[in-house]
């Protein structure tokens, strides 16, 4: 079966050059033109023509839970020294807390140096916003466990779905001989949900027209405008975050390879990312893009990278930073060093079992606010522009995931840099 997300250069007919078009330059297009079409219809483009987005994004949703549980196990089911698993896990985890702390940090950063919400006076009144409360350590720790997996799996639980792949994964292991037919099913599943995902993926440019649409016809320049500067902030925060911390620290510095073959190779992801607005729903491409494009084994592309959509949250750590000034900025609140600091540390640790969905950054925001006396009110002034500023930080989020997935591979000998170099160019 031929790839359906590879151009066609065979194709002829009116529809040609389109066919011959890779899938990032498909994706490209779809968004430019979404923006103009949404800019034109206005309004009406929700009614008319978001469905379509509706339909993508429920097709990447019907890929997500069986493709995190599939490729779980089949990565851990991969590693049968335990060793290695554990070593693994553990560069993992350290490098996706190491990048969310310094993305938080260049926040604040950028939000001293520009000061998005300086001469935006806003009062309480008239402004409502309600608190939710984030639960503690313990409570999450609790809840990493499912009761019940199959209700987990139906509820889309995905730091519970994890954790039941990699307990599940090492009891295939310790079973021997008995496990290895356990071990072939889920292999051949997830064979099947990488070719599933690929179809999804035709479909993937005429998804992103119909949101891009969307959210130009909704929003347009009117909410855009007074609020330009903490947009600003964030995407600005956002491309340093990438070029400096996962290219040029990750890539470069650690890695000792290309960035521009890794930003080739990782195009489809951040499209998809951008326009879904969810870390998770962009899995299955982040997982492709890995694979296919990065050169990254399936043994470490199965395990960093369903970890990292639900426990990496580099752009919205980093949005957390910019927000939290804006609203102390908005409401003439000058902030201590403390509370810097406090703003760091909790962003940090509250992105340790975010969901990776949309709006998932206004939940921690909230947790954000409280831990340092901000008023909470100033969550209604940004979550009118929340879905602008959610396409930033996704598509940060997932570029920090294919990072750290191309760095662990590295380091365990398990990156076909020949593919890197080849695949990632075209």
């Amino acid at each position: 079966m031929e790839d359906p997300i590879a151009p066609d250069t065979k194709a002829s007919g009116p529809f040609a050059f389109w066919t011959k078009l890779k899938l990032w330059q498909k994706i490209l297009i779809a968004l430019v033109l979404g923006v103009i079409v949404g800019a034109i219809v206005g309004p009406a483009a929700e009614t008319y023509i978001k469905p379509f987005g509706t339909l993508f994004i429920n097709l990447i949703k019907m890929l997500i839970v069986p493709l995190i549980f599939l490729s779980l196990v089949s990565g851990v089911t991969s590693m049968e020294d335990v060793q290695k698993m554990g070593r693994v896990g553990g560069k993992t985890f350290v490098l996706y807390l190491a990048t969310t702390a310094i993305a938080i940090t260049i926040g604040l950063l950028v939000g001293t140096i520009i000061e998005p919400g300086a001469g935006i006076e806003f009062s309480k009144e008239g402004l409502q916003a309600k608190s939710k409360d984030a639960p503690g350590i313990i409570a999450t720790f609790l809840n990493m466990v499912p009761k019940n997996p199959v209700a987990a799996m139906s509820g889309g639980k995905v730091l519970q779905i994890i954790v039941f792949a990699i307990l599940f994964g090492i009891a295939v292991n310790l079973a021997g001989e008995k496990g290895k037919p356990v071990k072939q099913i889920i292999d051949s599943g997830a064979e099947v949900m990488y070719k599933l995902t690929h179809i999804v993926m035709a479909y993937a440019p005429y998804g992103v027209f119909a949101l891009m649409a969307w959210v130009a016809g909704k929003f347009g320049l009117s909410i855009l405008l007074p609020l330009a500067k903490i947009i600003a902030g964030v995407y600005i925060a956002c491309i340093l975050h990438i070029l400096i911390t996962l290219a040029g620290g990750g890539i470069v510095l650690l890695g000792k390879l290309n960035p521009k073959r890794y930003f080739g190779g990782i195009v489809d992801a951040q499209a998809v990312a951008f326009t879904t607005t969810s870390s998770s729903g962009t899995l299955p491409v982040t997982i492709a893009c890995a694979q296919d494009n990065l050169g990254v084994s399936k043994s470490v592309s199965s395990f960093v990278l369903p970890l990292g959509a639900t426990i990496n949250m580099d752009g919205t750590a980093l949005y957390q930073g910019v927000a939290a000034l804006f609203v102390a900025q908005a409401f003439g609140i000058d902030l201590t060093a403390g509370q810097y600091g406090t703003i760091i540390l909790t962003s940090t640790l509250a992105s340790i079992g975010s969901a990776g969905v949309p709006g998932a950054g206004l939940i921690m925001l909230t947790l954000v606010l409280t831990t340092v006396g901000l008023p909470l009110e100033g969550i209604a002034i940004i979550a009118g522009i929340d879905r602008i500023l959610d396409m930033a930080r996704t598509a940060t989020n997932v570029t920090g995931d294919l990072m750290v997935s191309v760095l662990i591979a590295k380091s365990e000998g398990e990156l076909d840099e020949e593919s890197y170099n080849r695949l990632a160019e075209h």
